[in-house]
């Protein structure tokens, strides 16, 4: 890339203020793909001043959904022109197979084109007239963006997750900083190149790589960040808290999760089946709504696990870039390590691993791991509880409809759920009474721009997607007015 060891700060490539750098790795074969700059204090100053002035007097904030729109379209045709360099970056970068990081980057292109529609929409819904019980006055609630927003992104969808955050937050009119991570920063950096070529305007997009010490916690303290938009860990994610509490910023969060996926025994199981494994396997199970807790009626739970375990000890595990390969590697060694430690943990706390956990044969390098099945584990294992993010999957039976529904929702996580039943009647029950704020009835992560995506208690604080992920980026402004040509007459008789 032309622009390594590079800072996207105020519409141009920028060296760090310190010049420090790091390298980025390919988790596949632990080799540096490439370097990039690791920005600090400093850095973090210089584009929240650009987001700043852009917000403040570059006139981003006045353009009509309209014209913003243009630009997200022009980005999001960009994605589409440049899908397959992307994916195969992220691949490396992240070290998912290409067929589903092609899938994650045609995502990223519909959402920027997706908030455009909503931006244009905006146009029309920017005002909204309130009936008020004095007719002397008029009043109506109007939309404003919120203004300089600080986004941080995991690396586990790393350019999707930019787009989540970034198109809502441009299409509602405010300007952005973002910190992609550390481990998978190469598609944000081609994103802010992106948004060169659409000719956005200077400093309403800007992009700083480097570490969460150096940059993320500059950004999250920042005194001129009006709103912070995080996707990560718990513990992450609280400190985020903890530093937004000193201004009052307005937070939005979507942190770990430990889903639950209950299949009753009316359930077809070779289809229940297919959805476990999409729904762990997937992304190498660094996903936070994966369905790691599997509740199986008690009649179909032997079957099932038989089924599950011959399925998945087929699934191929390699480099993602070679044909396939279903199952690539973690995105780097510090996880790998804590994925090994709670697989070693499970099994001394008394779970049998059926089958798995082990560096699969033929890879002497790279961070990969056999998919794993945990059984006869207690709902007081730390497997049980624990997000793991990684291809770790645990099962237990239930008698009872209440019993899996308690079960389920024994969590101090309640991002996404799933239910599996020939039943509607019961699927659609259960759903209901299931506390997580995505719930899938026969099927298991699938996720869709259109619907809202968050979670209940530890899992998060806000939405993203939809018309909901706009509401995020977007302030509520009451404007009254005393229309009548009486005196008002309290004081002045």
């Amino acid at each position: 890339m032309s622009f390594n060891n590079k800072l996207f700060i105020n519409g141009e490539w920028v060296a760090p203020v310190k010049g420090g750098s790091f390298d980025t790795l390919d988790p596949a074969t632990e080799t540096a793909i490439a370097q990039v700059a690791a920005g600090t204090r400093e850095d973090i100053d210089r584009a929240v001043q650009a987001a700043r002035a852009a917000f403040d007097d570059g006139g981003w904030p006045e353009l009509s959904g309209k014209a913003r729109a243009g630009y997200l379209r022009r980005i999001a045709s960009l994605i589409r022109d440049k899908q397959q360099m992307l994916a195969e970056l992220e691949v490396r970068d992240n070290g998912k197979p290409l067929p589903e990081a092609l899938w994650d980057i045609g995502d990223t292109a519909y959402c920027f084109n997706f908030y455009a529609d909503l931006a244009e929409k905006l146009d029309e819904e920017r005002e909204q007239g309130i009936t008020l019980s004095d007719d002397r006055f008029s009043a109506v609630a109007r939309k404003e963006p919120v203004g300089v927003c600080g986004a941080i992104i995991p690396w586990n969808f790393p350019m999707l997750m930019a787009a989540w955050k970034v198109a809502p937050a441009l299409a509602a009119g405010c300007t952005v900083v973002l910190k992609p991570s550390e481990v998978t920063p190469l598609t944000a950096l081609q994103l802010a190149e992106m948004a060169r070529e659409a000719e956005l305007p200077p400093g309403v997009l800007n992009v700083v790589t480097g570490f969460g010490t150096e940059t993320g916690a500059p950004l999250t303290e920042h005194p001129d960040i009006d709103k912070l938009a995080f996707t990560g860990s718990v513990p992450t994610g609280r400190r985020i808290m903890q530093a937004a509490a000193a201004d009052i910023k307005n937070v939005s969060l979507e942190l770990g999760g430990k889903s639950a996926f209950i299949v009753f025994d009316d359930s077809d199981i070779e289809k229940a089946v297919e959805w476990i494994l999409f729904g762990i396997f997937w992304n190498k199970g660094e996903v936070c709504s994966a369905t790691s807790r599997v509740l199986v009626q008690r009649n179909l739970y032997q079957p099932l696990l038989a089924r599950l375990v011959a399925e998945t000890e087929k699934l191929t595990t390699g480099n993602g870039m070679h044909d396939g390969v279903l199952l690539g590697p973690l995105v780097n060694a510090a996880q790998y390590e804590k994925v090994q430690r709670a697989i070693a943990q499970g099994v001394e706390q008394g779970a049998t691993l059926l089958t798995g956990g082990k560096r699969p044969p033929g890879h002497d390098k790279g961070y990969f791991l056999q998919p794993t099945i945990f059984t006869d584990m207690s709902e007081e294992s730390d497997i049980w509880r624990e997000e793991i993010f990684g291809p770790v999957v645990c099962l237990r039976p239930f008698d009872s409809e209440k019993e899996a529904v308690t079960s389920a929702n024994r969590s101090r996580f309640g991002l996404a759920a799933a239910v599996m039943s020939a039943d509607s009647e019961r699927a659609e029950r259960v759903a209901r009474k299931l506390r997580a704020g995505i719930v899938w009835i026969n099927c298991s992560q699938p996720t869709f721009t259109e619907a809202p995506w968050g979670g209940y208690k530890q899992s998060g604080i806000g939405r993203e997607l939809g018309e909901w992920g706009l509401n995020n980026y977007l302030e509520t402004k009451q404007i009254t007015r005393y229309d009548s040509e009486e005196p008002w007459g309290w004081y002045l008789k």
